[in-house]
């Protein structure tokens, strides 16, 4: 780093690394900030391993560490493709159990709720409802999914979709329901594997909440810099 900023002509004091550690404890940064219509939320989450001890370190002093884990969970705007909300949990934590912290953390009101079959939980559509009564719920049932025991009177979202896939079947319901859109935060979970890395290099939850906050305005960045602006001339 200093020599890029001899190259650069700046004479700038540079901190080294345990200083940005530090700061990066409590460091605020921006959260995503989402446009004025409703947004329909793609969610996906994957795992990033702790960095630890490198190999030449364990070759040469024998050191061994049980591989750790973090889970990440994204929420994706599907109309922009930005990360509008990460949050990050232990291995255990389910998907299930983070939808309330990701609607939390999505700035303005959610039109659609979108996730794969692992959302397919009770807790996960009061949650949704809980905070946004119009949102959609879009969530596939699992195979052995049944109808709940008001579905003739007082028919659920649930319902309604086992009700499709009845109906058209699973990829006819993925078409009407519009699932398929789901692929975006699937983009989103590989682009961040292949340009942020599979990895977490902070060691303390602060750290490494900054540390993702950081990796999602970087990629929310590269969008951005990434799409034509479109202007109609006639």
């Amino acid at each position: 780093m200093p020599q890029t900023l001899q190259l650069l002509g700046l004479d700038l004091a540079v901190p080294d690394h345990s200083t940005l550690g530090r700061r990066a404890e409590t460091l605020e940064v921006p959260r995503p900030k989402a446009g004025s219509e409703p947004v329909h939320l793609l969610v996906d989450s994957t795992g990033l391993r702790l960095c630890g001890p490198g190999r030449w370190l364990e070759e040469k002093h024998g050191t061994k560490r049980r591989r750790a884990w973090k889970m990440l969970h994204l929420a994706t705007d599907a109309d922009t493709g930005h990360i509008v909300a990460p949050v990050l949990t232990d291995r255990d934590a389910d998907d299930g159990s983070q939808v309330g912290p990701l609607l939390d953390r999505a700035d303005g009101s959610v039109a659609s709720f979108t996730g794969d079959g692992a959302y397919d939980r009770d807790e996960v559509y009061a949650a949704v409802a809980a905070r946004h009564p119009d949102a959609a719920v879009v969530i596939p049932p699992r195979a052995s999914g049944v109808p709940s025991a008001a579905a003739d009177t007082a028919p659920t979202q649930r319902d309604a979709h086992l009700r499709c896939i009845a109906k058209c079947g699973r990829m006819g319901w993925q078409r009407a329901s519009g699932y398929n859109w789901r692929a975006l935060v699937e983009a989103d979970v590989a682009r961040w594997k292949r340009v942020i890395g599979d990895g977490l290099r902070s060691q303390t939850d602060g750290r490494q909440a900054t540390e993702v906050a950081i990796a999602t305005n970087v990629l929310n960045r590269m969008l951005d810099l990434g799409r034509p602006e479109y202007i109609r001339i006639a």
